[in-house]
């Protein structure tokens, strides 16, 4: 009897154990590095017009101010946002999107991050916002997102902060990045959490979608500590814009060659010359080309076009969604006659409207899912997934559907 209670106190105890083990690590609740906090929201020119005598009257005391984003845009209420906040006695900071994928692009970045903030006076430190990784892996997030601090140490001589969300702080980032302060955003929590990269934050997002006087829109809503501010309030160095590299300007996509083509006519479509046409593929008889081939042709870049190549199980809807688009305005700017048809491999040129919300990733909705549950999963609110998506009704969904988070 007393060998056979041992024996199911025994592999109790193991499958006590076991189930211990199996549980996800605990993700631990942190501080703010000091209990004084100050109301603050951050802004970009997503909010328009904004009157900050009544941000400031609502009780805000800090505003972060988006600068710029990538190598070559800066946001185009930047000046106003900058020339009125200080004007209404708010302390001010910048920030920039990194949309870096090497290291050269991070430096890049850097450089006209310093150059668009030439002989400002910010009162926080300058914030690297980098939370679109694409296809990424940690250890390329991380040299990355360094290379781009450290350059910006370099070219101002002033200190920085990291803006990171949740996920992200507790498992992308490394300890050489935590020796920056943190600024993170995670929302509908009572406090945020994090699995032990930084010990406290100086900053904390915890909503989406506040209200303040004097801004029309949805606006960032921030608790910050005093460490946010810099140690020493003085004009940001000159700095010039980056030079373009040599072909910056241009990409390139593949066409297949009509019936009755020319490498005049196509020269004509694309904006181009035949010799460029020529250069690009190698061609020895300019009025040699057939029908069904591939061929090259140039795409004068700007801001707003993205070359994207298709993949396995790509749909245009898919596509579309992940662009801020439309199936029927990608299918207008490519001349797809049939929207259903589309091959891995293809290359399209699309107008890229997600200025203010890239770095989504696309989710497929599963039987089941809820709205709510979606929301808690990605550490976003249905409010967000609802605006991103233009959702009509946020009870009907159905599985299949595909969603921005």
């Amino acid at each position: 009897m007393i060998k056979k209670v041992s024996k199911i106190l025994t592999i109790s105890l193991i499958s006590i154990a076991f189930m211990l083990y199996m549980l996800p690590p605990k993700v631990l609740a942190f501080r703010p590095s000091d209990k004084t906090l100050y109301q603050g929201i951050d802004v970009s020119g997503y909010q328009e017009n904004i009157d900050f005598d009544k941000v400031k009257q609502s009780g805000i005391e800090i505003v972060y101010i988006k600068s710029s984003e990538g190598s070559n845009y800066i946001d185009s209420k930047f000046e106003q946002n900058y020339t009125r906040a200080k004007a209404s006695g708010l302390k001010v900071g910048f920030y920039h999107y990194v949309t870096a994928r090497t290291t050269k692009q991070a430096e890049k970045e850097a450089q006209f991050f310093a150059s668009v903030i030439s002989k400002k006076i910010p009162d926080c430190k300058l914030a690297m916002d980098f939370e679109s990784f694409g296809n990424l892996n940690r250890d390329e997030i991380n040299i990355i997102g360094l290379t781009f601090l450290r350059t910006v140490e370099k070219l101002t001589g002033k200190e920085l902060v990291v803006y990171s969300n949740a996920y992200a702080a507790s498992y992308i980032w490394k300890d050489e990045i935590a020796k920056y302060p943190l600024w993170i955003a995670q929302y509908e929590v009572n406090e945020p959490e994090n699995n032990g990269t930084w010990s406290n934050w100086v900053g904390w997002q915890y909503t989406d979608v506040g209200r303040v006087n004097g801004i029309s829109t949805y606006v960032d809503r921030n608790k910050f500590t005093k460490e946010i501010f810099m140690s020493e309030i003085t004009q940001m160095p000159e700095n010039e814009k980056p030079k373009p590299d040599e072909n910056e300007n241009t990409q390139t996509k593949k066409i297949k060659i009509k019936w009755g083509d020319t490498l005049c006519k196509i020269a004509k479509e694309y904006n181009t010359t035949v010799e460029e046409l020529v250069k690009l593929n190698n061609i020895s008889n300019p009025n040699l080309i057939y029908a069904g081939s591939n061929l090259i042709v140039p795409i004068k870049k700007d801001d707003n076009i993205t070359i994207y190549t298709v993949k396995k199980g790509d749909t245009l809807s898919e596509i579309a969604i992940m662009f801020n688009t439309t199936v029927s305005a990608i299918a207008q700017e490519n001349n797809i006659k049939n929207v259903n048809l589309i091959y891995p491999g293809q290359q399209l040129v699309i107008q890229n409207n997600c200025r203010y919300d890239c770095g989504h990733i696309l989710y497929k909705v599963k039987k089941g899912d809820t709205l709510w549950s979606i929301a808690r999963r990605y550490n976003t609110t249905i409010a967000n997934i609802v605006r991103l998506n233009r959702i009509k009704n946020a009870n009907l969904i159905y599985p299949g559907q595909i969603f921005r988070i």
